[in-house]
Order: C-alpha cells, then sequence, then structure tokens
C-alpha cells in the first residue's frame, strides 16, 4: 500500500471487526509522529508495519483522553497500543522512545552531560546552552558550505531547512553514516522540490579537522546538488553556537568524538516543528515528515 494518508482505514478495520463480532484485538505500533492535534483527540503517524493488521503507512489514528497526547509532538519516535473493536478503533498507552547511546559506559554519559562544562560555553556572554523548544523561531547564522560558499538561515526563508550534524572522521556507520544516507533518500525523494521548497543542511561539528575541502570530498559521495545540500562548516565558536541551539553534544574522546544524534526540521516561516533524536527511525518516516510541511 502506499505511503498516504488513509483516513478511511479505520472505517474498514471497523466494519471488517463488526462483521465478525470479536473481541478487542490489540497490536503494537512503531512510528514517527508527524502530527498532533490534541484538541481532536488524534494524531497523525508514520508508523512500521503492523503484524497482522495493514502494511507501514501514514496514518491518523484517535486517542480517548487529551493526556494521551503529553510530549506527543512532530518528530518523535512512539510506540502504542492500538486497540480495534467493533465499532471503533484508538490509541493508547504512548510510549515515546528516547533515543538510548550504545555507549553504555557511565563514564562517557557524564562526560556528555557536562560537555557544555567542560567547553566553558557557560563562561561566554550571550550563548545559550539551552536548546530551542518546538515552536521557537530558530535564530539566524551564517556558516561556509562544502563549495566555501556562506549560507545564511534567514536566506532560506521559505523553504523547509532539515538540518542534521555529522563530523567526518566518524568510525561507527550507524551514526554519521547513516543520518547522512537518510539525506542522500530525501534528496532522491524531493528531486523536484529540493532547492525550489526544501533544502538540507549538513553541518559538522568538528569544523577544525572538517575543512570544506574534507566537507567536499565527503559529500561527493551523495552528489549533493548545488544550493539544494549544503554541507557546512565555520568558525569553531559559531559551529558550537549552532549546536548548542540544537541541543548537540559532543565532545573529543581518543582522537574520535562522543557524540549525540539529532535531525531538525524548520519550516518555511523558520520555525522549529521537529528535533528528531537519534537514529531509530526510518528515512522514510523523516520524508514523510518532510512531506506533510511541503505539502501542507
Amino acid at each position: 500500500m502506499s505511503r498516504l494518508v488513509c483516513s478511511i482505514c479505520f472505517g474498514l478495520i471497523a466494519l471488517c471487526m463488526a462483521g465478525l463480532h470479536a473481541a478487542d484485538r490489540e497490536y503494537i505500533v512503531k512510528g514517527m509522529v508527524l502530527r498532533a492535534d490534541p484538541a481532536n483527540r488524534s494524531f497523525v503517524v508514520s508508523h512500521e508495519k503492523i503484524a497482522g493488521l495493514m502494511d507501514s503507512m501514514i496514518m491518523p489514528f484517535d486517542v480517548r483522553d487529551t493526556k494521551d497526547l503529553a510530549g506527543v509532538v512532530p518528530g518523535v519516535v512512539v510506540e502504542f497500543t492500538l486497540v480495534v473493536g467493533d465499532k471503533a478503533a484508538y490509541a493508547t498507552n504512548i510510549r515515546i522512545q528516547r533515543y538510548q547511546s550504545v555507549e553504555q559506559d557511565p563514564r562517557t554519559a557524564r562526560r556528555l552531560a557536562v560537555m557544555r562544562q567542560m567547553a566553558g560555553l557557560e563562561n561566554k556572554p550571550g550563548l545559550s546552552t539551552t536548546p530551542l523548544e518546538i515552536g521557537a523561531r530558530v535564530p539566524d547564522f551564517t556558516l561556509i558550505d562544502h563549495t566555501r560558499q556562506p549560507v545564511r538561515l534567514s536566506s532560506l526563508a521559505g523553504k523547509v531547512v532539515v538540518v542534521n550534524f555529522i563530523y567526518t572522521r566518524c568510525a561507527l556507520p550507524q551514526f554519521c553514516l547513516r543520518v547522512t544516507n537518510n539525506f542522500g533518500v530525501l534528496q532522491k525523494r524531493f528531486a523536484k522540490e529540493l532547492g525550489r521548497d526544501v533544502v538540507l543542511l549538513t553541518i559538522t561539528f568538528d569544523p577544525q579537522r572538517d575543512t570544506p575541502d574534507v566537507l567536499a570530498a565527503y559529500a561527493a559521495q551523495w552528489k549533493p546538488a548545488a544550493k539544494t545540500w549544503h554541507f557546512l562548516t565555520g568558525p569553531v565558536a559559531e559551529v558550537r553556537k549552532v549546536c548548542a541551539l540544537f541541543g548537540v553534544e559532543y565532545f573529543p574522546d581518543e582522537g574520535l568524538m562522543n557524540h549525540s544524534l539529532r535531525t531538525a526540521v524548520i519550516d518555511r516561516t523558520g520555525t522549529l516543528v521537529a528535533s528528531v533524536e537519534g537514529n531509530s527511525y526510518s528515512p522514510e518516516q523523516l520524508g514523510d515528515l518532510v512531506f506533510t510541511l511541503v505539502s501542507g
């Protein structure tokens, strides 16, 4: 089944179940939230295949209580129970899946937690260490891309901007390489919209090593089109400021980097609408999130 919003699916499910007069059936659903509507007690999810029920798709789900949607915002990965009865279906027991690093060393966790103190950020006037909240306007910034051209966020007004963070020496393929590959998938899916409606920004948090030339060599794997996907670097202080805005944590460790993973989505007005943690989502789900903003 195609990945389209299927608002009639619940009706079909209810009809089938009514014909069987069976007891309520429960299914575990996992996916990324695309939209939340507490006023109407519903949310939209790009979900994985639901075993025994339906293929992966974009789907609206109802809840019985607005409180069930606490913390449910675009970009969060959730797991919940779908209850299908003979006349209706609803979602319950919604659990937000927080990103957990594969690094289990408590010392590493502590070092990530105090990264900003180690970097002395709290002593730098005018630099907030509090990440932006969903719904906040993203402050303007300027960085240099892999073609040595300046890229100013405010110059992208009117476009959906998707931002991720990497460093080119990342040794583990499930981290920086995976999130960059996700953008490679977006580049193909939104080939017609790139530049006009969508722009991708990949920012290094290792600017001392990731010069424009280094980023250009790294970017060549995905053949980014000019002015549609920028691999960005810049002065250390400016990169640090941008990373802090989006809640990206990193610090050097034995020649490499320990770091968090974050993908941000900014709408056409410059508002942060999603801040996706980790790497447990699929590129299709990220694409569905972008699609809701491009087509909305």
